[in-house]
């Protein structure tokens, strides 16, 4: 086994917050990240997209979403379909113009599987297996029902689809309704497919070194849980999220992920503080975050069973392991779900779920925890998923990989690094080329990531020059571009004031403190590197607020 070349594996979880895990200073039981942690290294300054699938975008391809094809969601795409037609970087789906990180590690003799959510594209020649992936069992959209309770589709599927269904086995489509276990529950059914590929792998594929991708679709909303799991976090939250909130920032300045000096970003919210709630409202909010915790609980038991597989096969330690979060915990309802009805997602919830207190978490409930509990976990950053601040974008990633030194022995590193990072770091340790300009008789573009290798085996300080490099986002009109520790963002009201704000985030990663009128030559300097961003990506301006989006 150590001959071979290293394994991957990359674990994705959907919408969990930065200091959510043990690791990262969190309450919630998750044995198997402490594991991983204190045997390899921690980030803090590691930057995802700040929503779903443009983050699987960038992970995949190397490069920015607005070149790889979610420039803006698919699900926003498909309901103004005349605005985003003949763009390239906005087809909605992981276009052609990008060599996925699966189909190159293919044609270099990897065996490839995949267990779990794709959220690029919804088609057969859209889905893993056309895309690079040997074996797979994937959800096609960007979230569904945790136990497979979705009695609206019995009804209305919607007209976008044009398949036979969302789940799918290789390049075959699964019925959801006779094909999936009876006792399914998204988390168990991901890490047991995984565990399965990994066991029942030929001779010819054992020789083979294996790139596996496991997307857990918890803890997206509709947060729900098995019982056994949510019994643990009874009580646990009856202080609210504001107490949550102080005792994860004491534990990340502990733990030395934040400085001990840290100005959090300041807790504002549209819904009720805990102070005003009613007791039944108090009770109904604590039940889903109990659920929530409980769903993360559960992210990392089915992580324990890969993990063990491995070590059961001497695999373990010429495995990279990578796990992270695809943006910041979710503080909204932001997208239109594709398995709901045309009619909405609040009808759909009166006609056939109940949210009653003591049916909160179950299959046929259906709720999400809200902005408060999301800043909790954000903190001491500002604002949640779909914010191009730090908190829709600085997510929780650790590796490990004993063959390199610094990725051992517990460590934290505070350099800044991008999801885009992640196709040229695994292409170096599988001593790949990139294809350059031309993969499987196309043209493709190249990667803007950073290999990480350098970094990890201590031969370099810094994965990406801190003077040259610059970084931008944009998604829902919401901006950000950052060249080293400076970093502008612009937002509509109510989060920002339609204005380039300038933030120092080695003094301030909280983005409290606007330097956008004191430090007017950096602010120029972001400014033209935002022009030349927006124009090397392709990317155009479009009204979202006519796109049922305006309360991101």
């Amino acid at each position: 086994m150590a001959a071979k070349k290293p394994n991957f594996l990359i674990i994705v979880a959907d919408d969990l917050g930065f200091s959510d895990t043990g690791p990262y200073g969190s309450e919630i039981a998750t044995p198997t990240l402490d594991r991983l942690a204190k045997e390899g290294l921690r980030m803090t300054d590691f930057h995802t997209a700040s929503a779903c699938s443009p983050t699987r975008a960038m992970l995949f391809s190397g490069t920015d979403s607005h070149i790889a094809g979610l420039g803006q969601m698919g699900e926003f795409i498909r309901k103004a379909p005349e605005q985003f037609k003949g763009r390239p970087g906005y087809e909605g789906y992981l276009n052609f113009r990008v060599a996925a990180l699966s189909e190159i590690l293919q044609d270099a003799g990897y065996h490839t599987m995949m267990t779990g959510k794709w959220h690029l594209g919804l088609t057969t020649e859209l889905a893993p297996a056309a895309r690079g992936f040997d074996a797979c069992k994937a959800f096609l959209p960007g979230a569904g029902n945790h136990f497979n309770f979705e009695p609206q589709l019995d009804h209305e599927v919607p007209s976008f689809v044009k398949s036979d269904g969302f789940w799918m086995d290789n390049d075959r489509y699964l019925d959801r309704r006779t094909e999936l276990p009876k006792d399914y529950y998204s988390s168990d059914y991901f890490g047991s497919s995984l565990v399965d590929f990994l066991d029942k792998r030929t001779e010819a594929e054992h020789e083979k070194p294996f790139f596996a991708y496991l997307a857990f679709t918890a803890p997206h909303w509709p947060l729900q849980a098995p019982t056994e799991v949510l019994d643990k976090y009874r009580g646990m939250y009856n202080d609210g999220p504001e107490q949550l909130r102080l005792r994860r920032l004491a534990q990340l300045k502990k733990l030395g992920l934040v400085p001990e000096d840290v100005t959090p970003a300041p807790l504002v919210a549209p819904t009720k503080d805990w102070q005003e709630m009613d007791d039944q409202e108090r009770a109904e909010s604590a039940r889903k975050m109990e659920v929530y915790a409980a769903m993360v609980d559960r992210i990392d038991q089915n992580i324990a069973r890969v993990v063990a597989k491995l070590e059961a096969t001497g695999e373990l330690d010429n495995t990279f392991i990578l796990f992270m979060s695809d943006n910041g915990a979710e503080g909204s309802i932001m997208e239109a779900l594709p398995m709901m009805r045309s009619t909405g997602l609040l009808d759909v919830i009166r006609d056939y779920y109940d949210n009653s207190l003591d049916n909160i978490g179950r299959g046929n409930s259906y709720t999400w925890y809200g902005p408060r509990w999301a800043l909790a976990a954000t903190a001491p950053s500002r604002g949640f998923k779909g914010w191009t601040t730090e908190g829709g974008i600085r997510c929780p990633c650790i590796v490990r990989y004993p063959p390199l030194t610094r990725s051992s022995n517990g460590g934290v590193a505070h350099n800044f690094t991008t999801v885009m990072d992640l196709l040229p770091t695994c292409l170096e340790l599988a001593g790949v080329k990139h294809p350059g300009s031309t993969f499987r008789g196309r043209e493709v573009v190249p990667v803007r990531g950073k290999s990480w290798v350098p970094f990890l085996a201590g031969n370099t300080e810094v994965v990406h020059n801190t003077e040259t490099n610059v970084t931008g986002w944009e998604l829902f009109g919401l901006r950000g571009i950052r060249r080293g520790d400076y970093k502008a963002v612009w937002m509509p009201p109510p989060r920002g004031a339609a204005k380039w704000e300038l933030y120092n985030l080695a003094t301030d990663p909280g983005e409290t403190e606007d330097l956008a009128d004191k430090e007017t030559e950096v602010m120029e300097r972001l400014m033209q590197d935002w022009e030349k961003y927006y124009a090397e990506t392709g990317m155009f301006d479009v009204d979202m607020s006519k796109r049922g989006v305006s309360g991101i």
